[in-house]
């Protein structure tokens, strides 16, 4: 989708100078956050997930109609699964919201400093980084999980969800910032934007001097205009096409069991296995039990895939199957079609664990352990805001650190420097 437009219609020009105001409103709050101390934070957080329980039936009376219109829609059943709720989710999703709050707080963490031998004290702390925009499709979840990691993080969050999730978004927004104001803070800290015109994403992405950062998360081709269109600094959240390699000296039960939940668990999110390896080595006695596992769990298996296919973020139970020749066929395969997120080698021999872990480029690599964990909760953050495949700022699973950037604080005694 092309994000650009080349004149704005009266329309346009009040959706844009609605997003600019909102974007004016998170600066103003984002410097009230900023000040607050831990404890401030983590009583609101506590008093948010509070209020998302007792606010139960009216999020998922919201989340019902979202869900009646998706289906009517033609919505794939994946994509309807990343869009529902249910008791079990929301009280997940409150959960979330307590376990930010017991975590560490990263403003004013000193990461490094000294004193030079002209006595100036120097050190580097961490900062908030200001107004972060959120642009995200279906998951309700992400609303709740930004919002939480941000006002940790002394920052306030304008979230532009998708127009599928309106009606959950806006039930869970309300309810985060009623719990804002009860507790004396600005509700601006948490804002959601129009979602019925993509234009809006166009006008926070291009609100450079407003917004100081956005985050897309979602498919390839949201990641793409955004990073294409925005003026304002993007961090790059990751396509998962995420590959399963079974090395020759791979133990088959542990290989089967981790190939099924990389697959299995939850095949509409990007830490999902796309693509398995195998070894040509065993291409007579792995690869029949392991395809028949796979069949057997209902994963359409592409025993022959095209090219298109081995570089698809397939997002569904379909699985591409390759054979490669050993640990090196297996990382230049994933050097050339993986996208930087997460693979995994399952293997018995320590040396080829170590030469895959050290020249695989991605984001997250595991050694005998299912692709499903590369998630922020699973790593103890918490939650996540994204998980990043660029190499600049941050890169894997995004929580409260990466929402920080940091200052130089500089002490000295009436020091001047020589001419």
């Amino acid at each position: 989708m092309n994000l650009q437009a080349a004149t704005l219609s009266d329309a346009q020009a009040d959706l844009r100078a609605q997003v600019h105001d909102a974007a004016r409103r998170a600066r103003a709050a984002s410097r009230a956050v900023a000040a607050l101390t831990t404890a401030v934070k983590d009583q609101a957080l506590h008093a948010a997930a509070d209020a998302v329980l007792a606010a139960v039936d009216d999020i998922l009376a919201a989340n019902g109609e979202d869900l009646t219109a998706a289906r009517a829609a033609g919505t794939p059943e994946a994509m309807l699964d990343r869009l529902a709720l249910n008791p079990q989710r929301v009280e997940g999703i409150a959960a979330g919201l307590r376990q930010v709050a017991g975590l560490p707080d990263p403003v004013g963490e000193v990461l490094r400093g000294r004193t030079l031998p002209n006595g100036l004290q120097l050190r580097q702390q961490r900062v908030p980084l200001g107004v972060v925009g959120i642009v995200y499709e279906g998951r309700p979840n992400v609303t709740v999980d930004a919002f939480g990691l941000t006002l940790k993080s002394g920052n306030a969050v304008l979230l532009r969800g998708s127009s599928s999730a309106a009606r959950s978004n806006a039930a869970l927004v309300a309810v985060l910032r009623d719990a804002l104001t009860a507790e004396g803070l600005p509700a601006d800290a948490v804002q959601l934007l129009p979602s019925a015109d993509r234009a809006s994403v166009t006008h926070l992405i291009q609100a450079r001097g407003l917004v100081d950062v956005v985050i897309p998360r979602g498919g390839a081709g949201l990641i793409d205009a955004v990073v294409r269109d925005a003026t304002v600094p993007t961090i790059e959240t990751g396509v998962g096409n995420c590959h399963v390699y079974i090395d020759a000296a791979a133990d088959l039960e542990v290989a089967e069991r981790i190939l099924l939940n990389s697959k299995t668990r939850r095949p509409s999110v990007c830490n999902a296995a796309e693509t398995l390896l195998v070894d040509r080595a065993l291409a007579e006695t792995a690869l029949p039990r392991l395809t028949a596992a796979l069949s057997e769990a209902g994963v359409a298996v592409h025993s022959e895939p095209s090219e298109d296919q081995l570089r698809a973020e397939f997002l569904s139970m379909d699985l591409a199957v390759a054979l490669v020749d050993g640990v090196d066929g297996a990382i230049a395969h994933i050097n050339e079609y993986g996208t930087g997120h997460t693979e995994a080698i399952v293997t018995t021999d320590l040396a080829a664990a170590q030469r895959f872990t050290e020249q695989v480029d991605a984001a997250a690599v595991m050694v005998n352990a299912a692709t499903s964990f590369t998630d922020g909760e699973q790593f103890g953050f918490g939650a996540e805001i994204g998980i990043s495949t660029q190499k600049l700022h941050a890169r894997g699973p995004m929580g409260l650190s990466e929402l920080t950037s940091s200052k130089w604080i500089v002490w000295g005694d009436g020091h001047i420097r020589p001419a």
